[in-house]
């Protein structure tokens, strides 16, 4: 059984997770089968220890990591600790927190919200890309975004709005700005809850995106699973 902590960042709003759950049910259910999970409230200051697990996933979260918040620092901390002793994957706010931990940067992005089903364009193959993709569509929540990359970070995954969609670093660590663990229905409810927030024609055009059809959540489910030693 592999074993994988779920650092939990932050938390869908209210109505949603009762609905949908949390993010850490969200990516129980994307890993399945042959995974033991365990879930640390990163909010709280609760952060695992890396020897004592195979991977680490770090959540999505309404925080920005340049933002002051006590939690945010350990946090980071731990990523440079945790580093090379389990692998990890960050998804959006946890794909940022990495970069930003590793020597990259991140800042609320200039050109403004993203939401719906974003493509990407996959700049670089790894082994555990399996089944092999030249592009994929992931539904995507963000303001913010990766401005700098880390020194030592290569580029997996990139769009003319996100170049730095997604971020590899050496063969145990892996982020990606997307929500694969998003479904069509949690998000659609969630770009809804942001309207007013979001300007209307921006969040008709996020929902009338997640009716194409184009969704590669299992293709990226797949890659992670493979990731974190899981075919």
């Amino acid at each position: 059984m592999t074993r994988i902590a779920i650092l939990e960042t932050g938390r869908p709003p209210e109505l949603l997770r009762a609905e949908f759950g949390g993010y850490p049910d969200m990516f129980g259910a994307l890993l399945g089968e042959g995974f033991e999970t365990e879930v640390f409230d990163a909010t709280t200051g609760a952060l695992p220890d890396p020897d004592a697990f195979d991977g680490a996933i770090i959540t999505g979260s309404p925080a920005g990591v340049y933002e002051d918040h006590a939690w945010i620092p350990p946090l980071l901390d731990w990523i440079r600790a945790a580093r090379g002793r389990l692998r990890l994957v960050g998804v959006c706010f946890g794909h940022q927190a990495m970069a930003q931990a590793l020597g990259g940067r991140v800042e609320k992005s200039e050109r403004g919200w993203g939401v719906g089903l974003h493509a990407y364009e996959i700049a670089d193959q790894a082994e555990w890309m399996s089944p092999p993709a030249r592009r994929i569509a992931i539904p995507v929540s963000h303001q913010d975004q990766v401005v700098v990359a880390p020194p030592d970070a290569r580029v997996i995954a990139r769009s003319d709005f996100t170049p730095y969609a997604g971020l590899a670093y050496g063969d145990d660590a892996i982020s990606f700005q997307c929500h694969p663990e998003f479904s069509p229905a949690f998000a659609a409810a969630l770009y809804e809850g942001r309207r007013g927030r979001i300007a209307a024609p921006l969040v008709d055009q996020a929902l009338r995106s997640l009716d194409t059809g184009q969704d590669d959540r299992a293709t990226v489910t797949r890659w992670i699973r493979t990731f974190l030693g899981r075919a």
